[in-house]
């Protein structure tokens, strides 16, 4: 049984910096390695997965990003589905303790990505104002309920389906 959502945990922030650290090794060209998603949020209930967005300067780079993160276990995996973001999962053949310990979510994409926009906006507006980060816990609850703790793919598909008026609405909020 995979447990879809858990209570803030405190180690999460540490988590990422240890990431990042090892990303900065080898991430040597002008980016910002940004922790978002709902492990980012003080107080917000998450799945246990850091995610982790590298925002580059200049699209061009990407290459050499790619280059650079295969060298510590990362595979291209593509923009799965969304134009502009690329993401990398782990392919274990650099063993990393930090990397192959932490479960988390990386992303590259550019700066001016709209989905990159999308969550610092929605990261930095919930970190803020703690009623949209309760409403946006309350509504996870509320998934939960409907979906089971152990359905994953069902809490996706519902929070982006039923829900997305409520991200809209907090996107539109934060970029005032």
């Amino acid at each position: 049984m995979s447990i879809v959502v858990v209570e803030y945990d405190k180690k999460w922030p540490d988590d990422f910096l240890k990431i990042k650290g090892q990303l900065q090794k080898v991430l040597i060209m002008p980016c910002q390695v940004q922790h978002v998603g709902s492990t980012s949020i003080p107080g917000m209930k998450a799945k246990p997965i850091i995610d982790i967005d590298v925002g580059l300067d200049n699209w061009a780079d990407f290459e050499t990003v790619k280059k650079s993160l295969a060298s510590i276990g990362y595979d291209h995996e593509g923009d799965r589905g969304i134009k502009g973001r690329e993401a990398f999962g782990r392919n274990g053949p650099v063993h990393n303790e930090i990397l192959d310990s932490i479960d988390h979510h990386l992303y590259v994409c550019s700066f001016d990505n709209e989905e990159y926009k999308r969550h610092i906006l929605f990261r930095d507006y919930l970190r803020s104002h703690d009623e949209a980060r309760d409403k946006y816990n309350q509504i996870k609850e509320e998934i939960l309920k409907k979906v089971g703790s152990d359905n994953r793919a069902g809490y996706v598909q519902m929070k982006e389906e039923e829900y997305r008026d409520f991200f809209e609405e907090i996107i539109e909020k934060a970029k005032r």
